[in-house]
Protein backbone atom coordinates (compact mmCIF):
# COMPACT_ATOMS: atom_id res chain seq x y z
CA UNK A 1 0.00 0.00 0.00
CA UNK A 2 1.21 3.33 -1.30
CA UNK A 3 1.54 5.98 1.65
CA UNK A 4 1.94 8.76 -0.78
CA UNK A 5 -1.42 8.64 -3.43
CA UNK A 6 -1.08 11.36 -6.22
CA UNK A 7 -2.95 14.29 -4.76
CA UNK A 8 -6.42 15.87 -5.81
CA UNK A 9 -5.59 18.48 -9.32
CA UNK A 10 -4.95 21.83 -8.04
CA UNK A 11 -7.48 22.92 -10.57
CA UNK A 12 -9.77 20.73 -8.13
CA UNK A 13 -8.98 22.66 -5.64
CA UNK A 14 -11.08 26.00 -5.58
CA UNK A 15 -14.19 23.19 -6.59
CA UNK A 16 -13.55 20.80 -3.49
CA UNK A 17 -13.72 24.75 -1.54
CA UNK A 18 -16.51 25.76 -2.70
CA UNK A 19 -18.54 22.05 -2.11
CA UNK A 20 -17.86 22.41 1.46
CA UNK A 21 -20.56 25.05 1.60
CA UNK A 22 -22.74 22.36 0.49
CA UNK A 23 -24.69 21.30 3.33
CA UNK A 24 -25.06 17.83 4.20
CA UNK A 25 -23.51 17.04 0.78
CA UNK A 26 -22.45 12.92 1.25
CA UNK A 27 -19.85 10.99 -0.20
CA UNK A 28 -22.30 8.81 -2.52
CA UNK A 29 -24.14 12.25 -3.98
CA UNK A 30 -20.68 14.12 -4.77
CA UNK A 31 -19.74 10.51 -6.42
CA UNK A 32 -23.03 10.55 -8.56
CA UNK A 33 -22.79 14.41 -9.60
CA UNK A 34 -19.37 13.90 -10.84
CA UNK A 35 -20.04 10.66 -12.81
CA UNK A 36 -22.81 12.91 -14.48
CA UNK A 37 -20.84 15.85 -15.30
CA UNK A 38 -17.82 13.64 -16.16
CA UNK A 39 -15.15 15.91 -14.24
CA UNK A 40 -15.87 17.40 -10.92
CA UNK A 41 -14.84 20.87 -12.08
CA UNK A 42 -18.01 20.77 -14.31
CA UNK A 43 -20.28 19.46 -10.94
CA UNK A 44 -21.68 23.32 -10.46
CA UNK A 45 -22.36 23.89 -14.37
CA UNK A 46 -25.03 20.91 -13.91
CA UNK A 47 -27.57 23.52 -12.79
CA UNK A 48 -30.02 23.25 -9.70
CA UNK A 49 -32.63 21.43 -11.40
CA UNK A 50 -29.52 18.30 -12.38
CA UNK A 51 -28.13 18.24 -9.07
CA UNK A 52 -31.55 17.90 -7.56
CA UNK A 53 -32.82 15.42 -9.85
CA UNK A 54 -29.88 13.28 -8.64
CA UNK A 55 -30.57 13.45 -4.96
CA UNK A 56 -28.80 16.50 -3.77
CA UNK A 57 -31.07 18.45 -1.02
CA UNK A 58 -31.91 22.12 -1.73
CA UNK A 59 -29.67 23.19 1.22
CA UNK A 60 -26.49 21.77 -0.62
CA UNK A 61 -27.54 23.11 -3.66
CA UNK A 62 -28.27 26.25 -3.10
CA UNK A 63 -24.56 26.10 -0.52
CA UNK A 64 -22.59 25.09 -3.55
CA UNK A 65 -24.66 27.71 -6.36
CA UNK A 66 -24.94 30.77 -4.36
CA UNK A 67 -21.05 30.15 -2.56
CA UNK A 68 -19.37 33.56 -1.81
CA UNK A 69 -16.20 33.64 -4.50
CA UNK A 70 -14.09 35.66 -1.97
CA UNK A 71 -14.97 32.80 0.88
CA UNK A 72 -13.82 29.80 -1.93
CA UNK A 73 -10.86 32.23 -2.45
CA UNK A 74 -9.57 32.60 1.21
CA UNK A 75 -9.91 28.73 1.82
CA UNK A 76 -8.25 27.80 -0.86
CA UNK A 77 -5.15 30.24 0.56
CA UNK A 78 -5.84 28.40 4.28
CA UNK A 79 -5.23 25.55 2.67
CA UNK A 80 -2.26 25.69 0.75
CA UNK A 81 -1.02 27.28 3.85
CA UNK A 82 -1.86 24.66 6.04
CA UNK A 83 -0.22 22.45 3.78
CA UNK A 84 -3.57 20.31 3.64
CA UNK A 85 -5.13 18.05 1.04
CA UNK A 86 -8.73 18.19 0.58
CA UNK A 87 -10.30 14.51 -0.68
CA UNK A 88 -13.40 14.82 -2.74
CA UNK A 89 -15.42 11.46 -2.81
CA UNK A 90 -14.56 11.07 -6.52
CA UNK A 91 -10.52 10.54 -6.14
CA UNK A 92 -8.96 7.01 -5.46
CA UNK A 93 -7.18 8.20 -2.43
CA UNK A 94 -10.81 8.89 -0.69
CA UNK A 95 -11.24 6.36 1.88
CA UNK A 96 -12.99 3.33 0.06
CA UNK A 97 -14.26 2.20 3.61
CA UNK A 98 -16.52 5.47 3.97
CA UNK A 99 -17.69 5.38 0.54
CA UNK A 100 -21.02 2.90 0.59
CA UNK A 101 -21.72 5.54 3.67
CA UNK A 102 -25.19 7.01 2.75
CA UNK A 103 -24.15 10.38 5.81
CA UNK A 104 -20.22 10.39 4.88
CA UNK A 105 -18.77 13.48 3.91
CA UNK A 106 -18.10 14.53 0.30
CA UNK A 107 -14.90 16.10 1.12
CA UNK A 108 -12.07 15.61 3.92
CA UNK A 109 -9.55 17.63 4.61
CA UNK A 110 -6.47 15.68 6.15
CA UNK A 111 -3.08 17.11 7.58
CA UNK A 112 -0.42 14.35 7.07
CA UNK A 113 -0.25 11.17 5.43
CA UNK A 114 -3.60 10.77 2.84
CA UNK A 115 -2.39 6.73 2.99
CA UNK A 116 -3.13 6.18 6.31
CA UNK A 117 -6.45 6.39 5.46
CA UNK A 118 -6.34 3.24 3.49
CA UNK A 119 -5.02 1.32 6.34
CA UNK A 120 -6.78 -1.56 8.32
CA UNK A 121 -8.10 0.20 11.64
CA UNK A 122 -9.56 -0.24 14.49
CA UNK A 123 -11.28 2.95 16.52
CA UNK A 124 -10.70 3.15 20.11
CA UNK A 125 -13.09 5.76 22.12
CA UNK A 126 -13.87 6.36 25.69
CA UNK A 127 -14.57 8.32 28.45
CA UNK A 128 -12.43 11.87 28.83
CA UNK A 129 -12.12 11.26 33.09
CA UNK A 130 -11.13 7.38 32.71
CA UNK A 131 -9.60 5.85 35.54
CA UNK A 132 -5.66 5.12 35.82
CA UNK A 133 -6.02 1.46 35.07
CA UNK A 134 -8.86 2.33 32.20
CA UNK A 135 -6.04 5.31 30.64
CA UNK A 136 -3.16 2.30 31.03
CA UNK A 137 -5.09 -0.36 29.24
CA UNK A 138 -5.99 1.28 26.20
CA UNK A 139 -2.20 2.73 25.74
CA UNK A 140 -1.67 -0.95 26.20
CA UNK A 141 -4.08 -2.39 23.61
CA UNK A 142 -3.13 0.50 20.81
CA UNK A 143 0.71 -0.32 21.49
CA UNK A 144 -0.22 -3.84 20.91
CA UNK A 145 -2.42 -3.59 17.71
CA UNK A 146 -0.08 -0.96 16.04
CA UNK A 147 2.64 -2.85 16.23
CA UNK A 148 1.40 -5.17 14.12
CA UNK A 149 0.26 -2.98 11.53
CA UNK A 150 -3.45 -2.01 12.75
CA UNK A 151 -4.04 1.87 12.75
CA UNK A 152 -5.67 3.54 15.65
CA UNK A 153 -8.30 5.95 14.91
CA UNK A 154 -9.56 8.13 17.74
CA UNK A 155 -11.07 11.28 18.47
CA UNK A 156 -7.60 13.34 19.91
CA UNK A 157 -9.94 14.00 22.83
CA UNK A 158 -8.53 13.65 26.87
CA UNK A 159 -8.61 10.44 28.66
CA UNK A 160 -9.12 7.23 26.73
CA UNK A 161 -8.86 8.99 23.20
CA UNK A 162 -5.17 10.44 23.92
CA UNK A 163 -4.03 7.11 25.82
CA UNK A 164 -4.97 5.31 22.36
CA UNK A 165 -2.94 7.72 20.08
CA UNK A 166 -0.22 7.43 22.56
CA UNK A 167 0.03 3.85 22.90
CA UNK A 168 0.16 3.46 18.94
CA UNK A 169 2.77 6.26 18.59
CA UNK A 170 5.02 4.08 21.74
CA UNK A 171 4.89 1.03 19.19
CA UNK A 172 6.00 3.52 16.54
CA UNK A 173 3.01 2.47 15.01
CA UNK A 174 0.44 4.34 13.10
CA UNK A 175 -2.30 6.85 14.43
CA UNK A 176 -5.33 8.76 12.89
CA UNK A 177 -7.10 11.66 14.68
CA UNK A 178 -10.56 12.78 13.52
CA UNK A 179 -11.09 16.12 14.87
CA UNK A 180 -13.99 18.13 15.61
CA UNK A 181 -12.51 21.10 14.49
CA UNK A 182 -10.74 22.72 11.24
CA UNK A 183 -6.77 21.63 11.02
CA UNK A 184 -5.86 25.31 11.69
CA UNK A 185 -6.34 24.36 15.36
CA UNK A 186 -6.12 21.75 17.36
CA UNK A 187 -8.61 20.77 20.51
CA UNK A 188 -8.01 20.62 23.04
CA UNK A 189 -5.07 22.48 22.84
CA UNK A 190 -3.13 20.70 25.23
CA UNK A 191 -3.09 17.67 22.54
CA UNK A 192 -1.17 20.10 20.39
CA UNK A 193 1.96 18.17 20.53
CA UNK A 194 0.29 14.92 20.37
CA UNK A 195 -1.26 15.87 16.94
CA UNK A 196 2.36 16.75 15.42
CA UNK A 197 3.57 13.70 16.57
CA UNK A 198 0.96 12.24 14.89
CA UNK A 199 1.77 13.57 11.90
CA UNK A 200 5.66 13.11 11.98
CA UNK A 201 5.05 9.51 12.72
CA UNK A 202 2.98 8.72 9.36
CA UNK A 203 -0.61 9.31 10.80
CA UNK A 204 -2.99 11.79 9.72
CA UNK A 205 -5.64 14.33 11.35
CA UNK A 206 -8.55 14.26 9.41
CA UNK A 207 -11.66 16.81 9.67
CA UNK A 208 -14.78 17.36 7.30
CA UNK A 209 -14.57 21.01 8.98
CA UNK A 210 -12.61 23.76 6.87
CA UNK A 211 -9.96 26.19 8.54
CA UNK A 212 -11.39 28.26 10.88
CA UNK A 213 -14.01 26.18 11.99
CA UNK A 214 -14.62 25.91 15.83
CA UNK A 215 -14.78 23.05 18.52
CA UNK A 216 -18.99 23.40 18.59
CA UNK A 217 -20.78 20.88 20.79
CA UNK A 218 -22.72 19.52 17.37
CA UNK A 219 -19.23 18.77 15.89
CA UNK A 220 -18.19 16.40 18.30
CA UNK A 221 -21.23 13.80 17.31
CA UNK A 222 -20.78 14.65 14.11
CA UNK A 223 -17.10 14.00 13.91
CA UNK A 224 -17.82 10.28 15.73
CA UNK A 225 -19.32 8.84 12.67
CA UNK A 226 -16.35 9.54 10.83
CA UNK A 227 -14.23 7.61 13.69
CA UNK A 228 -16.53 4.56 13.21
CA UNK A 229 -16.58 4.82 9.65
CA UNK A 230 -13.24 4.43 8.77
CA UNK A 231 -12.39 1.52 10.98
CA UNK A 232 -13.32 -2.20 10.84
CA UNK A 233 -14.83 -2.06 14.39
CA UNK A 234 -15.15 0.25 17.64
CA UNK A 235 -13.98 -0.99 21.17
CA UNK A 236 -14.85 1.49 23.65
CA UNK A 237 -12.69 0.87 26.40
CA UNK A 238 -14.43 3.19 29.49
CA UNK A 239 -17.69 5.32 29.10
CA UNK A 240 -20.07 6.34 31.41
CA UNK A 241 -23.38 6.28 30.89
CA UNK A 242 -23.60 9.55 28.93
CA UNK A 243 -20.23 9.07 27.19
CA UNK A 244 -19.90 10.78 23.51
CA UNK A 245 -18.27 7.82 22.43
CA UNK A 246 -21.61 5.40 23.03
CA UNK A 247 -22.84 7.59 19.87
CA UNK A 248 -19.76 6.39 17.93
CA UNK A 249 -20.92 3.23 18.69
CA UNK A 250 -23.73 3.91 17.64
CA UNK A 251 -22.87 5.03 14.67
CA UNK A 252 -20.71 1.75 14.03
CA UNK A 253 -23.84 -0.15 14.46
CA UNK A 254 -25.78 1.42 11.80
CA UNK A 255 -22.46 1.01 9.72
CA UNK A 256 -22.22 -2.72 10.15
CA UNK A 257 -19.12 -1.94 11.85
CA UNK A 258 -17.53 -4.31 14.64
CA UNK A 259 -18.81 -3.06 18.19
CA UNK A 260 -16.93 -4.36 21.04
CA UNK A 261 -16.92 -3.20 25.15
CA UNK A 262 -14.65 -3.98 28.09
CA UNK A 263 -16.23 -5.23 31.34
CA UNK A 264 -15.94 -3.48 34.80
CA UNK A 265 -17.17 -3.37 38.17
CA UNK A 266 -20.65 -2.85 38.48
CA UNK A 267 -19.24 -0.52 41.33
CA UNK A 268 -18.11 2.07 38.48
CA UNK A 269 -19.65 4.83 36.77
CA UNK A 270 -16.68 4.66 34.18
CA UNK A 271 -18.19 1.22 33.53
CA UNK A 272 -21.87 1.70 32.99
CA UNK A 273 -21.51 2.63 29.36
CA UNK A 274 -19.76 -0.22 28.16
CA UNK A 275 -22.15 -2.34 30.41
CA UNK A 276 -24.74 -0.88 28.31
CA UNK A 277 -23.02 -1.89 25.12
CA UNK A 278 -23.04 -5.17 25.96
CA UNK A 279 -26.56 -5.76 27.04
CA UNK A 280 -27.15 -4.26 24.07
CA UNK A 281 -25.02 -6.91 22.53
CA UNK A 282 -21.69 -5.39 21.84
CA UNK A 283 -18.99 -8.12 21.83
CA UNK A 284 -17.51 -8.56 25.34
CA UNK A 285 -13.42 -8.18 25.06
CA UNK A 286 -10.94 -9.74 27.68
CA UNK A 287 -7.67 -10.25 25.53
CA UNK A 288 -6.52 -8.33 22.16
CA UNK A 289 -7.41 -11.86 20.68
CA UNK A 290 -10.99 -11.53 21.24
CA UNK A 291 -10.91 -7.87 19.23
CA UNK A 292 -8.85 -9.67 16.70
CA UNK A 293 -10.83 -12.22 16.12
CA UNK A 294 -14.31 -10.04 16.11
CA UNK A 295 -12.89 -7.39 13.38
CA UNK A 296 -11.45 -10.54 11.24
CA UNK A 297 -7.55 -8.89 11.56
CA UNK A 298 -4.76 -11.70 11.01
CA UNK A 299 -1.64 -9.82 12.88
CA UNK A 300 1.24 -9.86 10.13
CA UNK A 301 4.27 -10.21 12.38
CA UNK A 302 4.28 -13.50 14.65
CA UNK A 303 6.49 -12.85 17.44
CA UNK A 304 4.52 -9.85 18.21
CA UNK A 305 1.30 -12.24 17.51
CA UNK A 306 3.25 -14.94 19.87
CA UNK A 307 3.84 -11.63 22.39
CA UNK A 308 0.04 -10.46 22.16
CA UNK A 309 -1.66 -13.38 22.33
CA UNK A 310 0.47 -15.19 25.03
CA UNK A 311 1.45 -18.82 25.11
CA UNK A 312 -1.48 -21.17 25.46
CA UNK A 313 0.87 -24.05 27.20
CA UNK A 314 0.58 -23.78 30.90
CA UNK A 315 4.35 -23.16 32.30
CA UNK A 316 5.73 -26.03 33.93
CA UNK A 317 4.66 -26.31 37.65
CA UNK A 318 1.20 -24.81 37.44
CA UNK A 319 -0.56 -21.54 36.46
CA UNK A 320 1.47 -19.45 38.33
CA UNK A 321 1.99 -16.05 37.38
CA UNK A 322 5.43 -14.48 36.34
CA UNK A 323 7.71 -12.64 38.43
CA UNK A 324 6.63 -9.58 38.34
CA UNK A 325 2.90 -10.42 39.37
CA UNK A 326 4.76 -12.18 42.86
CA UNK A 327 6.04 -8.98 43.38
CA UNK A 328 2.75 -7.39 42.96
CA UNK A 329 1.43 -9.91 45.32
CA UNK A 330 4.19 -9.38 48.07
CA UNK A 331 3.79 -5.65 47.65
CA UNK A 332 -0.32 -6.12 48.26
CA UNK A 333 -1.34 -6.65 51.96
CA UNK A 334 -4.92 -7.46 53.27
CA UNK A 335 -5.58 -4.02 53.03
CA UNK A 336 -7.07 -2.15 50.53
CA UNK A 337 -4.51 -0.40 48.20
CA UNK A 338 -4.51 1.86 45.40
CA UNK A 339 -3.34 0.81 41.87
CA UNK A 340 -1.09 4.25 42.37
CA UNK A 341 0.45 2.86 45.30
CA UNK A 342 1.01 0.10 43.84
CA UNK A 343 2.79 1.65 41.04
CA UNK A 344 4.83 3.53 43.25
CA UNK A 345 5.87 0.69 45.78
CA UNK A 346 6.99 -1.81 42.94
CA UNK A 347 8.72 0.63 40.19
CA UNK A 348 6.54 -1.49 37.45
CA UNK A 349 5.00 0.60 34.35
CA UNK A 350 1.09 1.67 34.81
CA UNK A 351 0.59 -0.61 31.82
CA UNK A 352 2.35 -3.60 33.77
CA UNK A 353 0.05 -2.92 36.93
CA UNK A 354 -2.98 -2.79 34.62
CA UNK A 355 -2.71 -6.01 33.25
CA UNK A 356 -1.15 -7.91 36.00
CA UNK A 357 -4.34 -6.90 38.87
CA UNK A 358 -6.36 -7.94 35.73
CA UNK A 359 -4.89 -11.17 35.82
CA UNK A 360 -4.52 -12.06 39.45
CA UNK A 361 -8.12 -10.98 40.29
CA UNK A 362 -9.43 -13.02 37.08
CA UNK A 363 -7.52 -16.18 38.71
CA UNK A 364 -9.39 -14.90 42.14
CA UNK A 365 -6.08 -14.31 43.92
CA UNK A 366 -6.96 -10.86 44.47
CA UNK A 367 -10.19 -8.92 44.96
CA UNK A 368 -11.22 -4.91 44.95
CA UNK A 369 -13.43 -2.78 46.97
CA UNK A 370 -16.28 -0.71 45.72
CA UNK A 371 -13.73 2.07 45.39
CA UNK A 372 -11.43 0.26 42.96
CA UNK A 373 -8.55 -0.45 45.63
CA UNK A 374 -6.94 -3.97 45.71
CA UNK A 375 -6.66 -6.52 48.55
CA UNK A 376 -5.35 -9.93 49.14
CA UNK A 377 -8.71 -12.09 49.88
CA UNK A 378 -8.34 -14.26 53.67
CA UNK A 379 -9.15 -17.11 51.19
CA UNK A 380 -9.38 -17.73 47.94
CA UNK A 381 -12.07 -15.99 45.99
CA UNK A 382 -14.36 -18.79 44.83
CA UNK A 383 -15.03 -17.55 41.67
CA UNK A 384 -13.36 -15.13 39.26
CA UNK A 385 -14.86 -12.01 39.06
CA UNK A 386 -15.18 -9.50 36.42
CA UNK A 387 -12.80 -6.07 36.23
CA UNK A 388 -13.14 -3.54 38.95
CA UNK A 389 -13.68 0.14 38.02
CA UNK A 390 -9.76 1.05 38.61
CA UNK A 391 -9.33 -1.81 35.79
CA UNK A 392 -12.62 -1.92 33.45
CA UNK A 393 -10.52 -3.95 31.06
CA UNK A 394 -8.58 -6.85 30.22
CA UNK A 395 -5.30 -5.05 28.90
CA UNK A 396 -3.52 -7.70 26.28
CA UNK A 397 -2.20 -10.57 27.99
CA UNK A 398 1.15 -11.42 27.05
Amino acid sequence: MSTSPLPPPADDLPVLCALTCAHGLSAPLLAAAVQAAGALSDVPTLGASALAALGWRQAAVRGLLRCDPAQVEAMVVAVQRLRLTLLGAHHPAYPAQLLPLTDAPAVLFVRGSVGALAAPQLAMVGSRHPTALGRATAREFAYHFAAQGLAITSGLAFGIDGASHEGALAAQGMTIAVCATGLDQCYPLAHAALAERIVANGGALVSELPPGAPPLPGHFPQRNRIISGLARGVLVVEAALRSGSLSTARFAGEQGRSIMAIPGSIHSAQSRGCHKLLREGAALVETAEDVLTEIGFTPSNQWVTNLLLGSQTPAPGGDRLDNPAEMLLDALGFEPTSADALIASTGLSSTSVASLLLALELEGRIASDASGRYFRPMAPAAAPRPPTDQGPTSTART
